[in-house]
């Protein structure tokens, strides 16, 4: 149907010509009332937005020299975190002359990242950047 003709109909009608995809060949309209379609395409949008799930960073803060208690409930922590389908962000800050004892801290962040080999995977692996130590994981069931 030519441009003429549709507008013709739509206000024959006395409703809106609307073009609803006009990368086609040759462009697809619609005779409808254009404040109802734009209300059910913004209801549309809304109901995608509700759907869809934002992953979080959640960080975890640990020192070199971290009790095994502690070391625990930050991994049951993260266990929960990744569970939910977040990414964790691990970080080790040496004070002091700890900076001088990376390795100490390298081997905790190591162990932190062995124990939960079995529901994550990395994404970033340990870097020391000045006085911290990063790592980050991500959950195996997201993916």
């Amino acid at each position: 149907m030519s441009l003429r003709d549709a507008l013709s109909e739509a206000e024959k009608v006395k409703l809106d010509l609307i073009e609803i995809s006009p990368n086609c060949t040759p462009p697809v309209c619609r005779i409808a009332d254009f404040g109802k379609y734009k209300y059910e395409q913004e209801k549309r949008q809304h109901e995608s937005k509700k759907k869809q799930k934002v992953v979080e960073i959640k960080e975890i803060k640990m020192r070199p020299n971290i009790a095994i208690g502690d070391f625990n409930i930050k991994l049951k922590n993260a266990e929960r975190f990744l569970n939910d389908g977040n990414k964790v962000k691990v970080s080790m800050q040496f004070r002091g002359r700890e900076i001088t004892h990376t390795d100490v801290g390298l081997a905790v962040i190591n162990r932190f990242k062995d124990s939960l080999t079995e529901i994550s995977k990395i994404d970033q692996q340990p870097r020391l950047e000045g006085k911290q130590v990063f790592l980050v994981l991500s959950s195996k069931l997201a993916n």
